[in-house]
Parts: C-alpha cells; sequence; structure tokens
C-alpha cells in the first residue's frame, strides 16, 4: 500500500511553496526519555494518587491510532516498534509509516529523581538499525523491509566546542551507517539544555544557522527526510523555509499545555511554512486522542479555526460522557512565547467562550444546532462559505457520530 507519507514528500518537493500536503506524526515514543510514566496517567487513578497506565494500554492506543489513519507516522521506541511493526505487522496495509527512534541523547533520560538530562546533552544510541529493521543484529538484505526503514535522530547543541564536535561527528557515523543500510531518518533539533549556551533573544537565529551548516556538507543521499525542531516563531521559521525550499521543516509539541495551545501551535507552524508536526505529550495526554488527532487534521485543512476547535472538541467530550480535564475557559486560554511575530512575548491569551450570536459554546451541550451548513454542488460541505458557527457545528456533529458508535 501507498505511505501518505512518501506521497506527501513527493507533492512538497515537487511544489514546495505551492503544494498543500501536511505530515502529521504521533510520537508514541515517550518510553525512551519517561520510563514508566511514559504511557500517561491512568484514568482508574483516584484523588491525589498517582496511576499510570501499563506498557500494554500505551501499545493499544497505538493500535488505536493506526487503525483510525489520520496521522501519517507513528513514532515508537524500537521493542514497541518489534511488537507492532515486525510481529504483528500492522502497518503492512495501512496508509501509515512506522518510524522508530533511532538515538536517545541524555537530555531525554528523565527518570524520577534524575539528573542525567540536566548537564550538557551527550549523543547516545540504545537502539541498533539492524535491531529497527529486522529485530535482530546482522539483518539479511531481505529482512531489512521486515521493521521500520525510517526513525528519527536527534542532536543537541550547547555552543561548546567539544561537545558540539562529538554531537557532529556521531551524527556522521549514524548518516553513513544509515546509508549502508537504506534507512532514512528525520533529524530532531533540540534547543540548548544548558541555560547560559546561548542569548534567548538570538537562539532562533542560532539554531537555523546551526541547521544550514550543519547539513551544507551532505549531499542528497544523506539528508534527513525532514526536520524536528521547536517552533521558535514565524519570522525564524519563514527565514528556514526560505533558504531552501526542499528542507521540509516540522515542528515538535513539546509539553502538553491547553487544547488550545495545541491547535494554534500546529495552526501557526503551518501558516508560516512548516509541513509537518510532531506530537507526542499533546496527543498522548488528550482526553480522547482519536478526537483530538482528527481536529489537528481539519486545522492543517483549513477546515476550522483553532478556537473553534476547541469548542467542538468540548462537544465531542461531551456527548462521549467524558470530563475534560480543564473547564473549556480554561482550554480556550494559551501561555506562549512564540506566537507573535518578533518571538518572545510572554503574554496569555484567553479566548472569549460566547459565540458572535450571544448563544453559549459547545460547552453547554455536544449537539450543536445551527443553521444548515452550505454545500457545493455535490452535496460536499463548502467551508468557505460555512461561517464560524456552521463549521463549529459540522465538525462537532461529525465527529459526535464517528466517535459516538
Amino acid at each position: 500500500m501507498e505511505k501518505s507519507l512518501d506521497r506527501k514528500i513527493q507533492s512538497i518537493h515537487a511544489d514546495p511553496s505551492g503544494s498543500k500536503e501536511f505530515i502529521i506524526a504521533d510520537a508514541k515514543d515517550a518510553d525512551m526519555a519517561f520510563g514508566i510514566g511514559a504511557p500517561g496517567l491512568s484514568p482508574e487513578r483516584h484523588d491525589q494518587e498517582l496511576k499510570y497506565k501499563t506498557l500494554a494500554e500505551y501499545r493499544q492506543q497505538i493500535r488505536e491510532v493506526i487503525q483510525q489513519e489520520v496521522v501519517d507516522i507513528v513514532l515508537m521506541s524500537a521493542s514497541t516498534s518489534e511488537k507492532l511493526t515486525i510481529d504483528e505487522r500492522l502497518f503492512d496495509n495501512s496508509p501509515i509509516t512506522p518510524a522508530a527512534r533511532a538515538n536517545d541523547t541524555t537530555d531525554v533520560h528523565v527518570p524520577r529523581g534524575g539528573k542525567i538530562h540536566i548537564p550538557a546533552a551527550k549523543p547516545f544510541r540504545s537502539a541498533s538499525l539492524d535491531h529497527i529493521q529486522c529485530g535482530h543484529l546482522d539483518c539479511k538484505p531481505e529482512e531489512r523491509a521486515y521493521g521500520a526503514d525510517l526513525g528519527l535522530y536527534s542532536v543537541t547543541f550547547n555552543n561548546n566546542l567539544e561537545d558540539d564536535l562529538d554531537t557532529l561527528e556521531r551524527y556522521k557515523e549514524f548518516r553513513e551507517e544509515a546509508e549502508r543500510k537504506k534507512f532514512r531518518h528525520f533529524l530532531e533539533i533540540f534547543d540548548p539544555n544548558t541555560s547560559n549556551a546561548v542569548a534567548s533573544d538570538v537562539a532562533p537565529g542560532f539554531i537555523n544557522d546551526l541547521i544550514a551548516r550543519t547539513l551544507a556538507g551532505v549531499t542528497s543521499a544523506g539528508r534527513p527526510t525532514f526536520l524536528k525542531m521547536v517552533y521558535h516563531g514565524p519570522r525564524a521559521m519563514e527565514e528556514l523555509v526560505a533558504y531552501d525550499p526542499h528542507l521540509i521543516v516540522g515542528i515538535l509539541g513539546g509539553s502538553a499545555g491547553t487544547t488550545l495551545d495545541a491547535f494554534q501551535l500546529i495552526y501557526d507552524a503551518k501558516k508560516y511554512g512548516a509541513r509537518v508536526a510532531l506530537f507526542g505529550r499533546k496527543i498522548n495526554q488528550a482526553e480522547h486522542q482519536l478526537a483530538f488527532i482528527q481536529f489537528l487534521r481539519f486545522l492543517v485543512e483549513d477546515k476550522i479555526q483553532p478556537v473553534e476547535a476547541v469548542q467542538a472538541y468540548h462537544g465531542v467530550l461531551q456527548e462521549l460522557g467524558i470530563k475534560p480535564h480543564r473547564e473549556l475557559e480554561v482550554d480556550l486560554t494559551y501561555q506562549t512565547a512564540v506566537m507573535s511575530y518578533g518571538g518572545e512575548d510572554g503574554k496569555t491569551f484567553s479566548f472569549p467562550t460566547k459565540k458572535a450570536n450571544g448563544k453559549p459554546a459547545a460547552k453547554t451541550s455536544g449537539k450543536t444546532t445551527s443553521s444548515q451548513p452550505a454545500t457545493n454542488g455535490n452535496g460536499a460541505p463548502d467551508f468557505a462559505s460555512m461561517n464560524s458557527e456552521q463549521r463549529l457545528a459540522y465538525h462537532q456533529n461529525r465527529l459526535n457520530r464517528m466517535f459516538g458508535e
């Protein structure tokens, strides 16, 4: 089966400025960072009691995401990928591409009470490419297609000669091995994990310059399929995209935050040139992961606006009888340092929970009743002709039907 990732990458390279394609990845590799707590809190916990989902429950959530067929990539640890990709063959007849975390720098080693992640990051790899591709060492050529052929490689630069040189040399070794074994990768560039590495006002330029410099000596056979990085705001994103239109830029999700944090982030990043979003905690900590993912897709397809999406998402939760983590008024706030064009602004923004006609938003009812949505000649919804209330009603009702069955 054709993978949506391959089709979209081809479309973007064919027309970098005109392609409307957008790639969404569900980053389910948190067990490579947080250990027991990676699957997230269990809904069975009681007040003031920490109880985590099990690894089996975590993997079942991944199976459901694969079955949904909305994301383009599912990123997993090598051990989870072995289970779902090699043993269960879940991606064989799916448009979704499996991927595995190919390295795990020390700044993503975050055990309870740990300190390893605090000093300047050091390059490290738990997984071998052979284990990702076939489940054991020394794969035969025909075995390399059994598992994933795409992996995430992370680098963290701290503006220190010895540390950064080691990072670059290890990345070079990885690229050469990956090319020999026909293994694709996407490159994750974390911001410095030490506080004095670079001044905050020049950090976006620092990261952009390092990306350009790191890849300048890499020919097409060894270059990453796309990037994964912090969204530093419109100016930094536009600068990087304009520098090389064939350098496909993706953004990482970071901490969970409010629902508006997630929806506004993916909406703005796409607006200013990003073509990929990789969300981990934002998806994993959502009240209903499949509905949350569907709204991410609606947003990048310009079918709904972020505030409308939050309202409709709350309506779906109410229809399903799921208590939201936050009241709608709180979920319609975000605290961000990257929404202004210049970069940091440190403000907290909130949006009203009332619609333009003064009626209560989706909070009060999961069954929004607004005027009939506009349709085109084929009976399909005409989103361009819909007003805000009609779009909200359409998507909320569609999701209610989809997940309420």
